[in-house]
C-alpha cells in the first residue's frame, strides 16, 4: 500500500499525521453555525486555517448534525462554489463534504481534490461521479441517516461491524477501478453511535485497520467530548485535542478538526516526544 494519498491535484505525504481544517458554510452547524455562511468569511477562516497549519481544508455546506434537514443541490452549490474559487489557490488540497452525486460532478469540474461523504458512496450514482477523476476519497461509516442516526444505535460487536463495512466499501470500490492510494477510512464517530460505542471505537482504532489504508479521526467538538466533559461545543477544545491524539497514538493518517493551530501544535509535540526529533 501507498505511503501516500492521491489528493485531486495534490499528492500527500503520510508519514506523519495529517490536520484537516473544517469550514462549516452552513447556517446550523452543531458548533459554529451561520459563522462561516457567507463566502468572504469562509474564504477568510480557510485561509486562516492554511496559515495555522492545516494540509487540507474540508468545506461542507449542509450539516449533518444529529436531526439535520437535507439541502437541495442547488442550495449546496450556491454555497459551496464562491468559497471553492476563492480558496482555489490556498496551497492546500480542497475536500468537499457532501453525498449527493450531482454536487460532486459539479465541484471536482470546479477543482475539488477530495470528496467526503458520509454515506460511504453508497447513493446510486455516487461511485459513478468520482471513479474517473483522480480525487481523493473519504470513505466513512454511519448507521441510518443523519435525521435518525442517533435514535437508538445498535451494534453486537461495533468494532467488526464498523471494519467489515469499511473492507466491503473498499472492495465495492476497487471493483469499480478506484485505486487504492485515493481511499482514506472514516470510522464515523457521533455518526449512529452511542458515547460509549464512540470511545470502544477509538480505544480499539488499530483494529480497523487493514490493507494498510490509512484511518481519518473526525471527533472535534462532538457530543462524545461533552459527554465526558460536560463542556458545551464552543468549549471543547482540550477534550477535542485528547481525541484527537489517542487517535494518532492508535495509527489515524489524518485527524479533522475545527482548532487547527492547537491540534497542529499538540502533535508536533507528541512526535517530538515519540521520535526525538526537532523539526
Amino acid at each position: 500500500m501507498s505511503s501516500t494519498l492521491l489528493c485531486g491535484r495534490f499528492e500527500l505525504s503520510l508519514k506523519r499525521p495529517l490536520v484537516m481544517g473544517i469550514i462549516n458554510v452552513t447556517p446550523d452547524s452543531f458548533s459554529d453555525g451561520a459563522q462561516y455562511l457567507h463566502a468572504d468569511a469562509a474564504i477568510r477562516h480557510g485561509l486562516d486555517l492554511v496559515a495555522e497549519g492545516a494540509d487540507l481544508l474540508d468545506i461542507g455546506a449542509e450539516s449533518t448534525r444529529p436531526g439535520a434537514e437535507t439541502v437541495s443541490s442547488e442550495d449546496e452549490l450556491k454555497r459551496l462554489l464562491p468559497v471553492m474559487e476563492g480558496l482555489r489557490d490556498c496551497g492546500v488540497p480542497l475536500s468537499i463534504d457532501t453525498f449527493k452525486p450531482e454536487v460532486m460532478r459539479r465541484v471536482l469540474d470546479a477543482g475539488a481534490d477530495m470528496i467526503n461523504d458520509i454515506y460511504g458512496f453508497r447513493h446510486p450514482g455516487a461511485l459513478d461521479a468520482v471513479a474517473s477523476s483522480h480525487c481523493g476519497l473519504c470513505v466513512m461509516h454511519m448507521q441510518g441517516e443523519p435525521r435518525t442516526m442517533q435514535v437508538a444505535p445498535h451494534y453486537q460487536d461495533v468494532v467488526k461491524e464498523i471494519r467489515d463495512f469499511l473492507r466491503e466499501r473498499v472492495r465495492v470500490m476497487r471493483q469499480n477501478g478506484i485505486q487504492p492510494n485515493r481511499l482514506i477510512l472514516d470510522p464515523g464517530f457521533g455518526f449512529g453511535k452511542t458515547p460509549e460505542q464512540n470511545y470502544v471505537l477509538l480505544r480499539q482504532l488499530r483494529q480497523l485497520k487493514f490493507e494498510a489504508y490509512p484511518l481519518l479521526v473526525a471527533l472535534s467538538r462532538k457530543s462524545m467530548i461533552g459527554h465526558v466533559t460536560g463542556r458545551p461545543a464552543a468549549e471543547r477544545l482540550g477534550g477535542s485535542i485528547a481525541g484527537a491524539l489517542a487517535g494518532v497514538v492508535r495509527g489515524a493518517q489524518m485527524v479533522r478538526v475545527h482548532d487547527v493551530a492547537a491540534t497542529v501544535d499538540a502533535i508536533k509535540v507528541w512526535q517530538t516526544v515519540e521520535h526525538g526529533v526537532f523539526a
